[in-house]
């Protein structure tokens, strides 16, 4: 009888597995080259998307491609039957002396997939939607912005049309930020917003620059791509900053745990990609929208090209000495900028039908032979149980785990807790796991 049981259970698993391999791969099949091109052209044909440009006009300015955003989102809405809720998120700002130089409304488009058990709790996709040429103040030239970031913006929304053909647990936010160029203005409104409200964020995935494969390097690559993550909050308490010096945990942060995720993720499921681990929040002395969100406290990530081109990024568009600067439509790889929305697809689906992480780790073992962890069980419901995850202190990314099952203690026999860093993830009963969490507190027996 136990072994009829037991091989019951083990056809039940592969069966489970099967599903959530099936599902996966058919989100990356589902992700169109040919929808993003005509999204990108489209965002590109607006003339300028200047944060200060035209508001009125349906043909040129950055009114005229939010309200197209929005169109967009609203129309998949409608083919899922509602399950989108499209909205203006919108921020009132003064001139700043800088690169404000006039009152302007700064409107993020957000479209919320709302989850079925976890409403409040979030992952979210974001785009740019303002451009800019060489001088940042310059509002009524041309600024097609085809790469930056007409790319992430169309990826965006290519995310929203194929995940939201399912259901989720989670609540997943596709989402247009406006005034980056000007100051990362946008993502400041929606993160505070987010922070006033209670929402439960798991991570932001910032999409800026997705489609250049010809580095001004020289350097020609249509498969690797740059994960930026800080290393910790900024958010950390001195308490936790003095603790480390003790526990480590120095690039143990939830922004690095978001970035090895997303590594994880395309390692298994799109192998033939390159996903690079940038420790650093964002490029050398520039910034990006998932910034904003790190500020006030929650895990965010920049997924971006590797090699960027810079003759064809913040430059007015010209030709001096045979060389043609300015970021058009030519420079765009539309199958390069699929492969990195399908990276960023798996990884709001995989985080959204997952079960929640734990809130508490504990971690004992110091002068033992054996590493040992206590936890406070997720509050979700279909889960299998816990994995516990460890690597060598000098890994960026996680190299061993082991499932526990449902429990709430465990130790690693033989695993002297000096030489690694561990953490844990919740699995689910449909084989997704959360991301991974670090321990957070200590305990001597």
């Amino acid at each position: 009888m136990k072994k009829r049981v037991f091989a019951f259970a083990f056809f039940w698993c592969i069966v489970l597995f099967a599903q959530k391999e099936d599902k996966i791969y058919s989100i990356i099949a589902s992700v169109s080259a040919e929808r993003i091109e005509s999204d990108i052209r489209t965002l590109a044909n607006f003339g300028t998307r200047h944060t200060l440009s035209d508001t009125l006009s349906n043909i040129r300015g950055i009114g005229a491609a939010r309200r197209w955003i929005k169109n967009e989102f609203d129309k998949i809405a409608v083919d899922c039957g509602g399950c989108l809720e499209v909205s203006y998120q919108k921020n009132y700002h003064l001139p700043n002396g800088d690169r404000i130089v006039k009152p302007v409304w700064i409107n993020n488009v957000v479209a919320i997939q709302r989850g079925t058990e976890f409403p409040n709790r979030y992952i979210i996709m974001s785009g740019d939607i303002d451009s800019r040429i060489s001088d940042p103040t310059n509002f009524t030239d041309d600024s097609p912005g085809a790469n930056d970031n007409a790319s992430g913006m169309a990826g965006t929304i290519e995310a929203a049309r194929v995940l939201s053909k399912y259901q989720f647990r989670s609540s997943i936010v596709y989402v247009g930020l406006a005034g980056e160029e000007q100051g990362l203005y946008g993502g400041q409104g929606l993160a505070k917003k987010a922070k006033k409200e209670g929402w439960e964020i798991i991570g932001i995935l910032n999409n800026d620059m997705i489609g250049n494969i010809e580095g001004v390097d020289g350097v020609i690559d249509n498969r690797s791509f740059r994960i930026f993550s800080e290393p910790v909050p900024p958010t950390e308490t001195i308490e936790q900053r003095e603790a480390r010096r003790s526990y480590g945990g120095e690039v143990d942060g939830i922004s690095r745990q978001l970035a090895r995720y997303v590594y994880n993720s395309t390692k298994t499921y799109m192998p033939e990609m390159n996903p690079m681990m940038i420790y650093r929040l964002d490029r050398f002395s520039r910034g990006g929208h998932h910034r904003p969100f790190n500020d006030e406290g929650f895990a965010g990530v920049r997924i971006m090209e590797a090699h960027e081109n810079y003759i064809r990024q913040h430059q007015d568009i010209r030709t001096e000495r045979g060389i043609a600067y300015g970021d058009v439509i030519e420079g765009v790889n539309f199958e390069y900028a699929k492969k990195l929305t399908a990276v960023n697809a798996i990884t709001l689906a995989q985080l959204a039908w997952a079960p929640p992480a734990v809130q508490s780790l504990g971690i004992g073992g110091a002068v033992q032979p054996s590493a040992k962890f206590r936890w406070k069980k997720t509050s979700g419901k279909d889960v299998a149980g816990y994995k516990i995850y460890w690597r060598e202190t000098t890994s960026p990314i996680w190299q061993f785990s082991r499932f526990v099952g449902d429990v709430d203690t465990h130790t690693l026999e033989g695993i002297v807790i000096d030489n690694f860093f561990f953490g844990i993830s919740t699995v689910g009963t449909n084989g997704f796991e959360s991301e991974v969490v670090f321990p957070n507190d200590v305990f001597k027996n």
